[in-house]
């Protein structure tokens, strides 16, 4: 097997951008299958990707980037097959455009539902704060927030839209470190640039950030739901393989590895 990295990110598993081709010797002429994913998806989808290239021999090539810098690729004309969303927003604007579709969904206006995120607050282990918690939000010890950008990533909305329910956004405006993706604002809380994340729980339950930290898990009555959708590219020239990508991810036995890594399974 050959695999090929790309703009690594500093902690193994939290990857702001990089990608992963994954082929075999008797597929070396075949272009990979060419996968965008939301960064929330960084930790998670390697070696998913690896055994979907074990079960059906498809190479597989995914960058992990913000939802919006991944959308606007798309319409710049990258050229991707699949996407993954961290939410079904993007991906209703590529559909929108003529540019992506849910085909074999019920309903191909919108994408295919194959995930739901969920809100953490992560703090580094033996911090002087208070421990992870709606507390330590309302804490003026709390002196730097991580959050990925609202603007690009819907994990970093979902975060405004918690710390706003909580009537504490304002406050802690000031105070907010903004990474362009969740895997970046994951690296500010890991790294102290941040005393505080509130981040993915696929960051929070890797490795590296278990190891050096806690978390709290966010109510999901403070923010709308994450519900994050995949579509295919219309573009694309393997279309077939796209569909296989997508069932692999929809079937019990990933959709149960995607509950495990921090994700809600939505079968």
């Amino acid at each position: 097997m050959r695999t090929r990295r790309v703009c690594g990110a500093v902690i193994p598993g939290l990857i702001a951008g990089f990608a992963i081709a994954v082929s075999g010797p008797s597929l070396r002429a075949q272009t990979p299958l060419r996968v965008a994913a939301a960064a929330d998806l960084g930790p998670v989808l390697p070696p998913i990707l690896e055994q979907f290239h074990a079960a059906t021999g498809i190479a597989t090539e995914a960058t992990y980037k913000s939802s919006a810098v991944l959308t606007t690729q798309i319409q710049n004309g990258a050229p991707f097959d699949v996407f993954f969303s961290a939410d079904m927003g993007f991906p209703k604007r590529l559909i929108d455009a003529g540019l992506a579709d849910a085909a074999g969904s019920a309903d191909s206006t919108t994408a295919i539902l194959y995930a739901k995120g969920t809100l953490v607050l992560w703090e580094r282990k033996g911090a002087p704060l208070p421990a992870p918690s709606i507390d330590l939000l309302r804490s003026p010890t709390l002196k730097r927030l991580a959050i990925a950008d609202p603007e690009r990533a819907p994990y970093g909305r979902a975060a405004v839209a918690a710390l706003t329910s909580l009537h504490l956004y304002d406050g802690l405006k000031p105070r907010i470190v903004t990474g362009e993706n969740i895997a970046q604002a994951a690296q500010f809380a890991y790294s102290g640039n941040a005393d505080a994340g509130l981040i993915s729980m696929t960051s929070a339950v890797t490795a590296q950030m278990t190891e050096a930290g806690d978390y709290f898990v966010i109510p999901r009555d403070l923010y709308p739901p994450i519900e994050q959708g995949v579509v295919i590219v219309s573009s694309t020239k393997q279309r077939a393989a796209a569909h296989k990508l997508i069932d692999y991810i929809l079937s019990a036995p990933v959709q149960s590895e995607l509950a495990k890594s921090g994700l809600t399974a939505v079968k």
